[in-house]
C-alpha cells in the first residue's frame, strides 16, 4: 500500500469528508489508545474518523517512561493475567508490528540481601521469562541472568558496591511513545481512516438519549463542523469524566490522574551498559537507558489540577534525584538534569486511596447509547483495549463486522525494516549521508526512510544536522510538517523530535532554525514564526519556573503562565 502522509491538505481533507456523510466510528482522543482504536476500526471496513483537540500524544502518551514492558511488579500482585497480556503484546510490537522502534533493553533488578532474596526474586524473574516465552513471540528479549556483585560492577561501574549484594538482569522493550502513537494515526490514515489534529468536540449531537455524532470545532480556523456517527468512542484518559459530561453521564466508572515525572541527564553522567529498575517507598524507579542520555523516574502522586500541563515539582526532582542517587557512586545534581517531564497516568478510581495500588487494567463501558468509552491500562497493551472498545462499537452496528486484525497489521515503516537495516552501509554511501545517520533514520522511520532520502537529495542542506540538537537532521524538522501532522512548533521540538527534554537550553537555541524549516514547508510568514519561536520559550520558561516551586499548586500556577499557541 502506498504510506499516506499526515499533511496539511490530508488534514483538511479529512474534516471536509467527516461532514460530507455518516461515519460508522468516530474516535475522540488522539493518545495510544484512540489512535489504535482507529486502526482497529478502519482494518474492520468501518468508515472512520479520528479527532484530538491538541497533538497527537501530546497527553498521557507523549510522557511515559517509553517502556514496553510486562510490568514484573504486577506479578508481585499476582496480577498474571495482565502481565502475560502485556508480554504477549511486547513480542507482538518488537517482532511483527513495530520492529523498527520497539527495542530490548536490559535492567537490573538489584538484589541487598545474601540468601533469601535471590531465589525469591529469581524465581519472578524465571516466571516472567517463562510467560514471555509461552507467548510464541519472545525473539529479541534474551532470557534473565544471575550475577554477583563483581558481575553488577562489569555491568554497572558506576553503582556503589555496597548498594547491593547482586543483581538479576532481565529484559524489556523500549519504545518513542510518541513517535509510535503518531505512527499508529498514520497506519490508519493510510487504510483510509480520517484523521485531524487541533480538532476539539464541542459538544455531542443527540436522538433522544442516543449520541449520533459531535460538533467539532477545528482550532485552527475556528470553524464548527458538525459530524454524524453511528457510534463514537471517548478515548480521551485523564480527560475521560470531563468528555462523559458532554452529554451529562458519569459513567459506571471514574478515572484518577496520577502524576509521574522524569528527569533526563546525559549518558556519560552514569558508567553503565544496563538500565535498573529500584524500589522506593511509594512505587518503583527507573533507570533507563535512552540513546546519549538516561532517563529516570518515575513518582506516583494525585494530581487534580491543569491536565494539559502537569507540571513537576523542585520537590519531586529532589525526590527522583535522591533515590537514584542512593545506588550511584557520582551522585547526579540540579546541574546534570538536561530536561524534565511530567505525565498523568488515567487510572481507575475506587480501589484504593493510593495511586500506586489503583487497577492499571482497562474496562470499557456503554453509559448511553451510540457513546463507548474506554479507560485505564498500560501503554503496552494499547492494542488490546482498542481491539476491545471497538468490540463494544460494533455491537451497536447494523450487519456483520469482521473481527479485529491489528494483530497482523505491521505500522508504518515496519514493512522491509529489517532488510533495509542489512543494506544500511549500501544506503550510507548511496545517500551520502554516514552510516550512523542511517541507522538513526531507520530506527526512527523504518522503510519510509527513502521518503527522506528523497528531501535529501532535492536539498542536501537537510542531510545537516540541527545546530545544538545534532542528533537529529534538518530533514526530519520538514519532514514532521509535511508528512508526520507536526502543525506548530512545539509538536516537532517536543514529540517528533525531543529535543525539549534531550538538550540543557531544552529546545530554546533551535527554535528559531526549526520555525524556518517548518515556515518554509507550510508556508509561513514572518509573523508566524517570531509568534511560534515566542510562545515556545515562553513555555520553556513557564516549565523552568514550575520545577522551582515546591508544591503542585504552585508549579502549576507557574506553567499555566505560558500561553497556549492554540487556544483549546
Amino acid at each position: 500500500m502506498e504510506t499516506k502522509p499526515l499533511s496539511p491538505q490530508s488534514r483538511q481533507d479529512a474534516l471536509r469528508t467527516m461532514a460530507e456523510g455518516e461515519l460508522d466510528v468516530l474516535v475522540v482522543g488522539g493518545g495510544v489508545v484512540g489512535a489504535g482504536a482507529a486502526l482497529d476500526a478502519v482494518t474492520r471496513g468501518l468508515r472512520t474518523g479520528l479527532v484530538e483537540a491538541r497533538d497527537w500524544a501530546s497527553g498521557t502518551s507523549s510522557r511515559s517512561s517509553k517502556l514496553i514492558h510486562g510490568g514484573l511488579r504486577y506479578l508481585e500482585m499476582l496480577d498474571f493475567a495482565l502481565v502475560h497480556e502485556a508480554l504477549r503484546e511486547r513480542g507482538l510490537l518488537r517482532n511483527k508490528l513495530a520492529p523498527h522502534l520497539v527495542k530490548p533493553v536490559p535492567f537490573l533488578y538489584p538484589l541487598t540481601k545474601r540468601f533469601a532474596e535471590r531465589p525469591y526474586v529469581g524465581s519472578g524473574v524465571a516466571l516472567y521469562d517463562g510467560m514471555a516465552l509461552s507467548s510464541g513471540n519472545n525473539q529479541g528479549f534474551p532470557l534473565h541472568r544471575h550475577l554477583t556483585r563483581k558481575g553488577v560492577q562489569r555491568e554497572a561501574p558506576g553503582i556503589r558496591r555496597d548498594a547491593m549484594v547482586g543483581a538479576i538482569q532481565y529484559y524489556d522493550g523500549q519504545v518513542d511513545d510518541a513517535r509510535h502513537t503518531m505512527t499508529i494515526v498514520r497506519t490508519a490514515a493510510t487504510y483510509g481512516a480520517l484523521a485531524a489534529n487541533r480538532t476539539r468536540v464541542r459538544e455531542f449531537l443527540r436522538q433522544g438519549e442516543r449520541v449520533v455524532g459531535a460538533v467539532l470545532t477545528d482550532l485552527e480556523s475556528g470553524a464548527e463542523i458538525p459530524v454524524r456517527a453511528k457510534q463514537v468512542i471517548n478515548a480521551t484518559g485523564v480527560w475521560t469524566d470531563e468528555t462523559q459530561e458532554l452529554v451529562g453521564a458519569h459513567g459506571q466508572f471514574k478515572v484518577r490522574a496520577s502524576k509521574g515525572i522524569h528527569l533526563v541527564v546525559p549518558r556519560d553522567r552514569i558508567q553503565s551498559r544496563t538500565g535498573m529498575i529500584l524500589r522506593t517507598e511509594k512505587s518503583v524507579l527507573f533507570i533507563i537507558p535512552w540513546g546519549r542520555h538516561w532517563i529516570i523516574g518515575t513518582t506516583d502522586t494525585d494530581w487534580e489540577l491543569d491536565k494539559a500541563h502537569p507540571a513537576a515539582t523542585s520537590a519531586d526532582i529532589d525526590y527522583v534525584l535522591s533515590h537514584a542517587n542512593g545506588v550511584l557512586k557520582s551522585p547526579l545534581t540540579r546541574q546534570d538534569v538536561e530536561g524534565v517531564y511530567a505525565g498523568l497516568r488515567p487510572l481507575l478510581s475506587g480501589e484504593s486511596e493510593s495511586t500506586s495500588k489503583l487497577s492499571r487494567e482497562h474496562v470499557v463501558g456503554h453509559p448511553v447509547p451510540g457513546l463507548v468509552v474506554v479507560a485505564g491500562g498500560k501503554y503496552t497493551t494499547y492494542r488490546v483495549m482498542a481491539k476491545d472498545a471497538v468490540d463494544v462499537a460494533v455491537n451497536g452496528l447494523d450487519g456483520k463486522v469482521p473481527p479485529s486484525t491489528t494483530e497482523d497489521v505491521p505500522l508504518v515503516g515496519a514493512e522491509g525494516y529489517h532488510a533495509l537495516w542489512n543494506q544500511r552501509h549500501l544506503l550510507a554511501a548511496r545517500s551520502g549521508l554516514h552510516v550512523d545517520q542511517v541507522e538513526h533514520l531507520l530506527n526512527r522511520y523504518g522503510s519510509t526512510l527513502d521518503e527522506l532520502l528523497g528531501l535529501v537529495a532535492r536539498d542536501r542542506t537537510l542531510a545537516e544536522p540541527l545546530p545544538h540538537a545534532d542528533d537529529y537532521l534538518k530533514v526530519e524538522v520538514v519532514y514532521a510538517a509535511t508528512h508526520e501532522g507536526a502543525r506548530h512548533l512545539d509538536d516537532v521540538l517536543a514529540r517528533r523530535t525531543r529535543i525539549s527534554i534531550e538538550t540543557y537550553d531544552r529546545g530554546t537555541e533551535s527554535a528559531e532554525l526549526v520555525a524556518q524549516l517548518m515556515g518554509d514547508a507550510l508556508g509561513w510568514d514572518d509573523e508566524r514564526r517570531a509568534t511560534e519561536v515566542r510562545t515556545y520559550l515562553e513555555r520553556v520558561a513557564a516549565e523552568r519556573a514550575s520545577q522551582e516551586e515546591p508544591d503542585d499548586a504552585g508549579a502549576d500556577a507557574a506553567r499555566l503562565r505560558a500561553p497556549e499557541i492554540v487556544p483549546v
